[in-house]
């Protein structure tokens, strides 16, 4: 199909292994993780009291003091991410003709919960002003925007853990209609609170573990039980390549394709046989005139649930048969951060194929049965050359996005 080229001309993270781009991905090569003791508030007799933190953090040394006011955990998390990302890339907004593109999972419950415990335990029946700017999912996008003077096209989505991918993919659409020129595409979470540990603990999910607790997001391992809560923010800045050409940015690599799609199957449970995954993967290569052998690395979803697990590898290997490329998750090392997951995860796929190395699935000490003849890169980064990658994200609700990154040729 002919179509405009989309490239990357900017990335910018924070997550629970480092606060910019760079410090991430050298802790993911090293195979440090995030996982630590919940330090954010009391969990006494909470039933999991380990998550993956951002830590350290303090949004005054990355905002201005009446931002910081003004928003919550997760829109700070977004805007450090998506200001990153155009500094990155050097891409000055242009009036109307650049946008934004936010994906979150759950916004600001931890904000929700938090005024509502404080209302139930207070006497004095006052909640904040800002209270309402703070929760809403799409105030980020709205942040992102008024302090960066961006006025083009905004649209901000919410379809669970893959809302960070179809973010990317709406900013793609967004330049290929000719909206716009260029879009910063960012995800972000931060859902760290007592009713969201007790729900997802209820829900069995939630990663148990005894012992060394850095241990206890395990992916495709065959002890591990569940994910660990991660939070942090991700962002990406879109171009059309004419666009990019035009003024010289420097480009990371090219989003050739992408999909989305529902299994329509359970709103919890992924599809047996994962049909849905693989029809979305099938999509993205579709769409980018990608065969699979040509694929030569695989960011998987990877959380480190049962079910969860078996899905992704059912996936890859209904399209790649027993010829899959190296496959890696990162989330020992992040945990599950839900919306911010799908631009850093495409971001590390762009930094494995500027640097030529396969970041390492991390605590992978004892392969479950099923992964027999997947080369999921255990515990060590390695050098490889990636022309095209893959980056896989399913969702509650049946929700998959596949992403198609691809080096960058003129």
């Amino acid at each position: 199909m002919n179509q405009k080229k989309i490239v990357i001309t900017g990335m910018g993270m924070i997550t629970p292994v480092g606060h910019n781009t760079e410090d991430s991905w050298k802790a993911l090569i090293a195979g440090r993780t995030g996982a630590a003791p919940i330090s954010i508030f009391d969990t006494e007799g909470l039933p999991i009291q380990v998550a993956a933190e951002v830590k350290a953090f303090d949004p005054a040394d990355r905002m201005p003091q009446k931002l910081c006011r003004e928003t919550s955990r997760f829109q700070q998390f977004a805007y450090i991410a998506a200001k990153e990302a155009l500094e990155d890339s050097k891409l000055i907004p242009e009036a109307g003709r650049t946008g934004v593109t936010m994906g979150t999972a759950m916004a600001g419950i931890a904000q929700a919960a938090q005024a509502q415990d404080k209302l139930s335990r207070s006497s004095r029946k006052e909640v904040s002003p800002r209270f309402t700017t703070m929760m809403l999912g799409n105030i980020a996008a709205s942040q992102i925007a008024i302090s960066l003077g961006i006025k083009g096209p905004s649209m901000t989505v919410s379809t669970a853990c893959a809302s960070g991918g179809d973010a990317i993919a709406l900013a793609a659409e967004c330049i290929l209609r000719g909206e716009a020129d260029s879009m910063v595409a960012a995800g972000s979470e931060s859902i760290l609170c007592p009713l969201m540990i007790l729900s997802l603990s209820k829900s069995n999910v939630l990663a148990k573990r005894e012992g060394d607790i850095t241990g206890t997001s395990r992916p495709f391992d065959s002890q591990r039980n569940g994910f660990i809560i991660g939070e942090g923010g991700g962002a990406l800045v879109l171009e059309s390549e004419e666009h990019a050409q035009k003024r010289g940015a420097k480009i990371y690599g090219e989003l050739a394709g992408w999909s989305n799609n529902m299994d329509g199957y359970h709103v919890v449970a992924p599809m047996p046989g994962a049909e849905g995954g693989i029809a979305c993967i099938r999509g993205a290569l579709k769409r980018a005139g990608i065969l699979p052998e040509q694929v030569d690395y695989i960011n998987a979803h990877g959380t480190g649930t049962i079910k969860g697990d078996y899905e992704d590898l059912e996936a890859v290997q209904g399209i790649f048969s027993d010829a899959a490329a190296p496959m890696s998750s990162i989330k020992g090392a992040t945990g599950h951060m839900m919306g911010a997951g799908g631009p850093v995860e495409a971001a590390v796929c762009l930094l494995a194929m500027r640097d030529e190395i396969l970041p390492p699935t991390i605590n992978l000490e004892t392969p479950d049965p099923m992964a027999k003849g997947f080369d999921l890169i255990p515990n060590h980064a390695r050098g490889g050359h990636i022309d095209v990658a893959i980056s896989n994200v399913f969702g509650f609700g049946g929700q998959n996005s596949c992403l198609v990154l691809k080096r960058y040729e003129k």
